[in-house]
C-alpha cells in the first residue's frame, strides 16, 4: 500500500517539476498540496499569484490544496505555527511524506528534516542535486507553460517579471542568475503542463515594486535571497499581477 504525501507547493516552476516526477513514478500518492498564502493580500506568498488563480490550478491538477494563511510580514514563529497545524492536520488524515521542490540549499532541506521529524514525517526531495541548467531545459522539453511572477530587483530586474519561460527564457538570463532561481532570483507561475488536465488561461496584468524586511533566522527559501547593497535589510522585488480569463 503506498503511502499517502503532501506536495508542498507554490505554483511554479520546481514545484511543479517536483510534482511531476512523483506522479509518474508512482511511489506514493500524493493526495493534496500545501500552499503558504499571505493573508493581507490574499496571494501566495513571495510569488503574489492570486488565491483565486492557485485555486483554479489546483482544480486543473486534480488535488485539493490545504492553505496556511500568514500575514504581510510574518516571523519565523508564526510561519512554524502554521505550518505545524496543517501538518498535524494531514497527520491525522494518514499522511506521512512530505515533497519538496528544493534543489541545492543544504541548510534549507536539513531545516525542513528537522521539522519533518519532529512532525513525524518522511522528507522526499525528487529533484535534489539534480542540474538547474538541465531541469530547466526539462521544463521546456516536457510541455510546462509558467511566466515569471516575481524577481529579484537587484538580481533581474523590471524587465523579467511577466515574461514567459520557453528556451529563450533560461538561454537568455542574465550572467549569475542560477537557472532554477534557487537563490531566489525569481518566482513563478505554471500555468499548463504534463502534471494538469487542463490548462489555465491568463493574462499579464499591472507591475508593481514591493521592498520586504529581510525575515529573521532559517528556513525560509526566500530569506537565502540577496538584498540592495545600500539597504542590506531590505530585499526589493517586481511582480506582475496575474489574472485568470
Amino acid at each position: 500500500m503506498k503511502m499517502k504525501a503532501v506536495m508542498n507547493w507554490s505554483g511554479g516552476k520546481d514545484s511543479s517539476l517536483a510534482l511531476f516526477d512523483v506522479m509518474r513514478r508512482g511511489e506514493v500518492e500524493v493526495v493534496s498540496l500545501l500552499t503558504t498564502l499571505n493573508e493581507t493580500h490574499g496571494r501566495v506568498s513571495m510569488h503574489g499569484v492570486r488565491e483565486a488563480l492557485l485555486d483554479e490550478q489546483a482544480a486543473a491538477i486534480g488535488l485539493p490544496l490545504v492553505k496556511v494563511k500568514l500575514s504581510d510580514e510574518p516571523t519565523m514563529a508564526a510561519y512554524e505555527r502554521g505550518m505545524n497545524e496543517a501538518m498535524m492536520g494531514l497527520r491525522a488524515q494518514g499522511v506521512g511524506v512530505s515533497i519538496f521542490g528544493d534543489i541545492f540549499l543544504e541548510d534549507l532541506r536539513a531545516y525542513r528534516e528537522q521539522k519533518l521529524r519532529s512532525a513525524g514525517f518522511e522528507g522526499l526531495f525528487p529533484l535534489w542535486k539534480l542540474d538547474t541548467k538541465m531541469l530547466a531545459g526539462r521544463f521546456v522539453e516536457q510541455g510546462f507553460k509558467g511566466v515569471t511572477s516575481c524577481v529579484s530587483d537587484e538580481a533581474m530586474g523590471e524587465a523579467w517579471v511577466g515574461r514567459e519561460m520557453d528556451a529563450g527564457f533560461f538561454a537568455e538570463l542574465p550572467e549569475g542568475v542560477d537557472a532554477c532561481g534557487e537563490h531566489g532570483e525569481f518566482h513563478s507561475f505554471v500555468y499548463d503542463g504534463p502534471h494538469m488536465k487542463k490548462g489555465v488561461r491568463i493574462e499579464i496584468g499591472e507591475k508593481v515594486y514591493r521592498e520586504y524586511h529581510k525575515p529573521e533566522g532559517e528556513g525560509d527559501d526566500d530569506s537565502l535571497c540577496g538584498g540592495r547593497d545600500e539597504e542590506p535589510s531590505k530585499m526589493g522585488f517586481w511582480y506582475c499581477d496575474l489574472i485568470a480569463v
